[in-house]
């Protein structure tokens, strides 16, 4: 088979330079409001292999990113919390015949992270592709949370631009009584 990113032959998803190349992550930390969100990668580093979420291969990519940066920065978190901890998908949808969020969730599957599947879902079909900040503050996402009430939560989604899909999401838990603690998201798409 050949790499992803690179196209040369490799055993793996990813070959060996792209891994130690690519896919080092660097962790940053923005605001949005008053909700921390953590990114793995600038958006422009992976767009390539971000906007194949939709297609077949799509699944073994966003399986491979999340259990790259994802799950041992969830390890790290839980290994001394002491605590459960729960991942909410920000509106895990099937599309093209899987959810990538999802796939994405279950990598960080392990002892203290529950998973709080299909949980919080978006009334809207909307877009936000391209759409500018005004745009997206006149068409809201309307979720809809059907997960436990009372629980300490971190969200899980693969892109952050505006951060207020998260803002949004955060808001219809905390009616809820849920806790959010922070946000993972793979890539910003905000240039630095």
């Amino acid at each position: 088979m050949r790499c992803y990113s690179c196209h040369r032959w490799s055993f793996a998803l990813f070959c060996a330079e792209c891994r130690g190349r690519l896919l080092q992550p660097t962790i940053k930390k923005r605001r949005a409001g008053s909700l921390d969100i953590y990114s793995f990668f600038s958006y422009s580093t992976i767009e390539p292999l971000l906007l194949r979420k939709h297609t077949s291969e799509g699944y073994r990519i966003y399986k491979e990113l999340a259990r790259i940066v994802m799950r041992p920065f969830v390890e790290h978190y839980t290994e001394n919390l002491g605590r459960e901890i729960h991942l909410v998908g920000i509106d895990e949808r099937v599309k093209n015949g899987y959810s990538h969020i999802a796939v994405m969730m279950r990598q960080m599957r392990m002892r203290n992270v529950k998973m709080e599947h299909a949980a919080l879902l978006s009334t809207s079909s909307v877009s936000y592709a391209g759409r500018s900040l005004q745009y997206r503050l006149n068409n809201p996402r309307n979720f809809v949370y059907n997960g436990r009430e009372g629980i300490e939560v971190v969200l899980i989604d693969d892109i952050v631009t505006t951060g207020l899909t998260l803002q949004e999401a955060r808001r219809v838990l905390q009616e809820h009584g849920v806790k959010v603690d922070f946000a993972l998201v793979l890539a910003d798409a905000a240039e630095s």
